[in-house]
């Protein structure tokens, strides 16, 4: 099977090359180590006796802010060094900036395709690798299962669109489901979802979701005063739009003017999920009559209406200056939703839109515990920001609410590393 993967990998990279090229030069920063896309990877130490060699792969920004227990846990416990390696550039540039001392090396993770990935294998040379979430690789498995090096699926969750999808081609994914050493599920749902695709069933486990784990560093009050005069924000209330998509700003734009004529002391922080979607963003704000002031700008030199947030890696830092969360990808057209976790352990009240399907579980725990709102409209997500915005106590009894929903849904990462130490002892 893996001859007709090879087989049809190279005319498919072809035709979507142009698609990518475009997306990289959209979003910027992809031109440094790019020749680790085909296994050109940077020399890596020698391997020490006695200490295993990860190779962990995470796609993006949220998930290289997940794995940071389970790299400090490798880095204390001394059972191993890990090569971490992501996809997107965002998550370089954050793995840069967090990981370089608890790790041998940072690289992108190489095209799926034989050539790149036996290069890749053969600078690497892994006793383990571990994939987050989504990151099923056909290539990079089969490389794994030809060395004998066990494949651990950490976080592993399948959403609905990819659920449907690997339905339709389920025969086809029995060499990979045999490839996986382990698939350590983010939820029950999920591993239903991997047994229906005939994963078999000793190697599936519920571990739960590292991300409900994270530990965010609490600004002190003084940090925050200080923030918000960067960012241009007044000291009265702050609407946070948490990773925004088209459409969804023109929503909190006019929940910002309800709320002001209703005569509320109020700013809008706009957390747009892509920043590089700035420039369209600043032409509606400059249409909308408000005053605004990007954060990559620099400091603000006044107080505005409407601070953007168009930085990687600091949207947890926004957060604690907010009283009110909406989490964006949320209102139609778009589905699947942002994640709500940060905002939850952050003790924020929270709206959602009805399209949540990539958080379907935390979602839904979210609301069993009432600390979430769901809004199915824009024109909802007015009424209910300015119905929240006008009453602490309500804003208060979300806030507790999700403070205990994280509290209780803690202790994936220890149950994650259990099965990690098995292996590596193994």
């Amino acid at each position: 099977m893996i001859w007709v993967y090879r087989f049809l990998f190279l005319p498919l990279l072809l035709l979507l090359t142009p698609y990518y090229l475009w997306r990289m030069r959209r979003r910027g920063g992809y031109a440094e180590n790019f020749s680790h896309r085909f296994g050109g990877i940077d020399v890596l130490p020698p391997k020490k006796t006695g200490v295993s060699r990860l190779w962990l792969q995470a796609v993006s920004v949220g998930e290289m802010l997940a794995i940071a227990p389970l790299l400090e846990a490798f880095k204390r416990e001394g059972l191993a060094e890990v090569y971490l390696t992501t996809t997107t550039s965002t998550g370089y540039k954050l793995a840069k900036e967090k990981y370089g001392a608890l790790t041998i090396g940072i690289g992108y993770f190489p095209l799926d395709f034989w050539a790149f990935s036996a290069r890749a294998w053969r600078k690497v040379r892994p006793d383990l690798c571990i994939l987050m979430e989504g990151e099923r690789w056909p290539e990079h498995v089969y490389q794994a299962n030809a060395h004998r090096v066990p494949v651990i699926s950490v976080n592993a969750r399948l959403s609905d669109r990819s659920f449907r999808r690997s339905m339709r081609f389920r025969l086809l994914l029995s060499p990979l489901a045999a490839g996986l050493s382990h698939l350590l599920c983010s939820s029950k749902r999920d591993e239903q979802r991997f047994r229906a695709l005939g994963f078999p069933l000793e190697r599936l486990e519920t571990t739960g979701n590292l991300k409900l784990d994270v530990h965010i560093p609490v600004m002190s009050d003084g940090e925050k005063t200080a923030l918000r005069h960067e960012l241009g924000l007044s000291d009265g209330l702050v609407l946070l739009g948490s990773s925004t998509w088209p459409g969804e700003e023109t929503a909190l734009l006019a929940a910002l003017k309800v709320a002001r004529e209703s005569g509320l002391k109020i700013s809008l922080m706009l957390v747009p999920r892509h920043a590089e979607r700035r420039e369209a963003l600043r032409a509606e704000l400059e249409q909308s009559g408000f005053t605004f002031h990007f954060r990559t700008a620099g400091k603000a030199p006044a107080t505005v209406d409407v601070a953007v947030g168009d930085t990687t890696g600091e949207l947890r830092k926004f957060t604690q200056l907010a009283d009110l969360v909406f989490v964006g990808k949320s209102l139609a057209p778009h589905d699947g939703g942002q994640t709500p976790v940060e905002a939850a352990v952050l003790g924020k009240p929270i709206l959602h839109g009805p399209h949540m399907t990539n958080f379907r579980d935390i979602i839904r725990t979210l609301t069993e515990a009432g600390a979430v709102r769901k809004v199915e409209t824009p024109a909802e997500l007015g009424r209910a920001a300015l119905e929240l915005l006008a009453d602490a106590v309500q804003r208060e009894k979300l806030a507790v609410a999700a403070r205990g929903w994280h509290e209780v849904n803690r202790g994936a990462t220890e149950r994650t590393l259990a099965v990690i130490r098995r292996q590596l002892h193994r």
